[in-house]
């Protein structure tokens, strides 16, 4: 590391782009090649390849919680700096901009004005009550015996009636619903609603599976698991050009990442995995193709392959729970292929 040169502080990054560029900084800081970087990082019982490092700062987006550290550390920043920059990845990833201290709201903030909130205005501003109803309306609550008030309150009753029985009708009627799908939380085993950017739960159509990673692992491997279990980590959908689709991972311990395919799709039994965004060796884009008419299902096919006609498959026993998701060839009766995205 420079001698007498103070390591950059990530607290003075207010964007994504300045957080990168201290990342850069870090690692001119510490005058160490990448190879340096991942043997000391080895030494110290972590995983930091070569590559890895290469393209975590080439990239544009944020780098996963557990890499920063690993890379932090083999930097050998100051004591207790991994903390800071933990903390200002943190804000920046939830809310794009690094702002040091804390924010107090000005006063007032979040509040509607009272002219906002619906039927305030005009009450309480030095007008009664019954003068900011209208006409007829006033001192009909406790004026009994005073105009139709009576009869209007019959027929509030008989409306409250009405509808707390349809209230009724139709809890009964969802209850047979759920009964009669045998009360699975994840009853649907159909394909599901057509590919949409947002939020969804991607689920394999026929079993009730649904794709994530399971807890406590690093590798970033996608397994089928049940679906009340397929918490981690959370998928979203976002359309790409050409009628592509990017698959976007947020996970609680790694943060935001991408589903992909390693080294282009060379190896034709590669992993479905989650890793860091941007990796120029990895397949992170892919053509959600629907399946048999009436639509079944949808393939997810790695867009640019190395390996033509591969389509992501549940591999291994596609009835049990845990079965790894990985490249494979395109079959006919589309076998382990096919899925839905639920919009969550």
């Amino acid at each position: 590391m420079t001698s007498g040169e103070r390591a950059p502080d990530p607290r003075e990054a207010r964007s994504t782009a300045d957080f990168l560029a201290r990342l850069q900084a870090l690692k001119d800081w510490s005058g160490l090649t990448y190879r340096e970087l991942s043997a000391r990082a080895d030494a110290r019982g972590d995983v930091l390849p070569r590559s890895t490092v290469a393209n975590m700062l080439a990239r544009t987006t944020l780098p996963r919680e557990e890499l920063l550290s690993v890379f932090v550390l083999a930097c050998g920043a100051p004591s207790g700096a991994l903390e800071d920059w933990l903390a200002v990845r943190k804000e920046l990833a939830v809310r794009g901009v690094y702002e040091p201290g804390p924010q107090e709201p000005s006063a007032g903030a979040g509040a509607p004005e009272v002219s906002e909130i619906p039927g305030a205005s005009g009450a309480g501003e030095g007008t009664e009550p019954d003068e900011a109803r209208p006409a007829g309306e006033a001192g009909e609550a406790g004026q009994a015996g005073e105009g139709p008030a009576p009869a209007r309150a019959r027929m509030a009753r008989a409306l409250v009636g009405a509808v707390a029985l349809a209230g009724l009708l139709l809890a009964a009627v969802s209850v047979i619903a759920f009964v009669r799908d045998g009360g699975a939380a994840h009853p649907r085993s159909g394909p599901g609603p057509a590919p949409a950017a947002g939020d969804v739960t991607i689920r394999v159509v026929g079993p009730d599976f649904c794709l994530g990673e399971r807890r406590g692992t690093r590798s970033g491997q996608i397994h089928q698991l049940p679906c009340a279990q397929a918490e981690v980590p959370r998928y979203s959908l976002k359309e790409l050009d050409g009628g592509r689709w990017r698959i976007v991972s947020d996970h609680p311990d790694f943060g935001f990442g991408c589903s992909g395919i390693p080294s282009g799709g060379r190896i034709p039994d590669a992993a479905f995995e989650d890793s860091e965004c941007g990796d120029p060796t990895r397949v992170e884009s892919f053509t959600l193709e629907p399946y048999g008419s009436p639509v079944r299902g949808h393939r997810i096919v790695p867009a640019g392959s190395a390996t033509p006609g591969s389509c992501v498959t549940v591999v291994g026993d596609r009835a049990a729970a845990g079965s790894r998701l990985a490249q494979a060839p395109c079959v006919a009766d589309a076998a382990g292929q096919l899925f839905a995205f639920d919009r969550r």
